[in-house]
């Protein structure tokens, strides 16, 4: 293993810990529905998400306020990840049908080389990725279990509404991103 890679793994470790322990607050997701690796959360128990901001894999920033008044659509993911490269036509599948929508997708590349994350992306999704090696980013959406892949769907009002805690696929993302899509406009 290499110092880079073991460095990574230890960083991984270390935020695993600290998310693993909720840093002492409680866990949102006990107060939603899970049903398998499907948690859902009624409009009072969602969770805020503030202050995400990060370097996209292919230059730039993002930042989470630029998309409030838009469903978020966030897949944790890296190239290491066999799910992950299992799930990636699924994801991009479901962002082409529910874009219009108003709908965003933002990808968070984590524990990866950088060149093989722009590499993975290359030809499999058009939209954008963050770059947070050492799981920083992930941390500020206060995700209550660690595991890549993982995808949420934040609520127009930027608000953690579903968590997918596995690998995905088009036939289980899209009635979920459609059914929060549809909040509040009918």
């Amino acid at each position: 293993m290499t110092m880079r890679r073991l460095a990574g793994v230890l960083a991984v470790a270390a935020v695993a810990a600290v998310v693993l322990t909720g840093c002492g607050g409680e866990n949102w997701a006990k107060k939603c529905t899970t049903t398998g690796n499907v948690v859902e959360c009624a409009p009072d128990q969602r969770p805020q998400v503030e202050d995400v901001t990060g370097d996209l894999l292919g230059g730039g920033t993002y930042d989470i306020t630029q998309d409030r008044g838009k469903v978020v659509v966030v897949n944790f993911w890296g190239s290491w990840c066999a799910p992950c490269r299992a799930e990636a036509d699924d994801l991009e599948t479901t962002y082409q049908a529910t874009k219009a929508k108003g709908v965003s997708f933002i990808g968070v590349n984590s524990r990866d080389d950088k060149d093989a994350a722009v590499a993975f992306e290359r030809g499999r999704v058009t939209y954008p990725s963050i770059y947070d090696f050492a799981g920083k980013v992930a941390l500020k959406f206060d995700v209550t279990q660690t595991t890549t892949p993982q995808t949420l769907i934040l609520d127009r009002q930027g608000r953690i509404a579903v968590a997918l805690r596995a690998a995905t696929t088009h036939t289980e993302l899209r009635p979920l991103v459609e059914k929060i899509a549809a909040e509040g406009t009918g």
